[in-house]
């Protein structure tokens, strides 16, 4: 199993290790001479002092490329980043998730695969598994291994109910993720079976959270907070440090992907916050989601026209940047707004909001009592 890949991203080249934060820039010579490196070829000197200055851990002296470094073909596509919905299922049913119906549904096992090397083929290097939750389709294990064995870094955003499983840490174990995220709904068994309206969840969280740090995953917590656990935010955070493990807060709440503004109601109010300005974001032209049926979309919120991998193959990615120039687009109740040069939300998301007839408050300056006047 490779410890590097070598990969061209974006407009750049990398040397990337699973399970690793660290990586390098490779000058363009450098990665063409890694692939026309003979597998059974010794790794250059150049490589070899590169990798021990960013991996002390990792020898490769004398050892044969093949064995350790897997070299990414250049795509003709320019993805470089995907998000993955392997399936909407989930063994729990928070109250805030915008996913709506959990509906354990999705492609055989053959379309997953295939849509895989499409996505491999296409350039992507970095790959968000996701769900529902991930863990508990029956294909994660090998679709996980399939995707590692591409040569795409992986980073599994999970509740971390099954982390505890043997069959999972070992496969992490064997195939390194890029990043462990774990999503915190509650300090305390109370808050956090409420949330997620399943007893027994906060016990299955702290026995996957225990054999995930015992194991040393690359691990990061989303720290959740809604109208339930919102008086538990300090202590939320408190947990992350004592357990050593970066953090980062979530607050706004979003309408479900039918356009169900139900969800809403777990927003805490007084942890709305202001989303940065809106510059603009490369979606559909660098990066793409899929959800469980292979149907491609520019990003996890603008999902109004997908591109079905399964049935077009690679060539529908040449319609992606198109549909996302049409969807980011200042039209509908947002024409002729006088705040749209400083608004902080995309298109599509304003869109989703309106469509789930949401408060103002909860994604337009024209909602809140501290706006710039208009």
């Amino acid at each position: 199993m490779h410890a590097l890949i070598a990969s061209p991203f974006l407009e750049q080249h990398v040397l990337v290790r699973p399970g690793s934060r660290s990586g390098a820039l490779l000058p363009e010579e450098r990665y063409e001479a890694l692939r026309a490196l003979d597998a059974a070829a010794p790794a250059p000197a150049w490589l070899t002092d590169a990798v021990r200055e960013h991996w002390e851990d990792l020898d490769v002296t004398g050892r044969p490329a093949g064995d350790f470094l897997l070299v990414r073909q250049p795509s003709t596509w320019g993805y470089s980043k995907a998000s993955w919905e392997v399936n909407l299922g989930c063994n729990y049913a928070c109250k805030h998730c915008y996913l709506g119906l959990k509906v354990n549904s999705g492609m055989p096992w053959k379309d997953k695969r295939r849509c895989l090397d499409l996505m491999a083929e296409a350039g992507v290097l970095w790959l968000q598994v996701t769900g529902g939750e991930p863990t508990i389709d029956k294909d994660f294990l090998r679709a996980y291994r399939h995707a590692f064995e591409l040569g795409m870094m992986l980073t599994v955003s999970t509740n971390g109910s099954l982390l505890w499983r043997e069959n999972i840490l070992r496969l992490f174990e064997e195939c390194p993720p890029y990043r462990v995220t774990v999503s915190l709904y509650g300090a305390t068994k109370a808050s956090y079976d409420e949330l997620t309206q399943r007893p027994g969840a906060w016990d299955l969280f702290v026995q996957g959270m225990n054999a995930a740090r015992r194991a040393r995953l690359p691990l990061r917590m989303s720290v959740i907070v809604t109208e339930d656990n919102a008086h538990q935010e300090a202590a939320m955070i408190e947990l992350c440090r004592r357990w050593g493990v970066d953090h980062e807060v979530y607050t706004n709440m979003t309408p479900t992907i039918y356009g169900g503004g139900e969800v809403l109601t777990a927003q805490s109010k007084d942890h709305l916050s202001m989303r940065k300005q809106f510059t603009g974001c490369n979606a559909g032209h660098t990066f793409f989601h899929m959800d469980p049926h292979g149907l491609v979309s520019i990003c996890k919120i603008g999902r109004d026209e997908q591109i079905s991998l399964p049935q077009e193959g690679i060539g529908g990615f040449a319609r992606l940047g198109a549909i996302a120039d049409r969807l980011m687009l200042r039209t509908g109740g947002c024409s002729g707004c006088k705040l749209s040069g400083s608004c902080t939300v995309c298109r599509p998301l304003a869109k989703h909001f309106q469509e789930a007839k949401a408060p103002l408050a909860a994604y337009c300056q024209h909602g809140r009592e501290d706006r710039v006047n208009a």
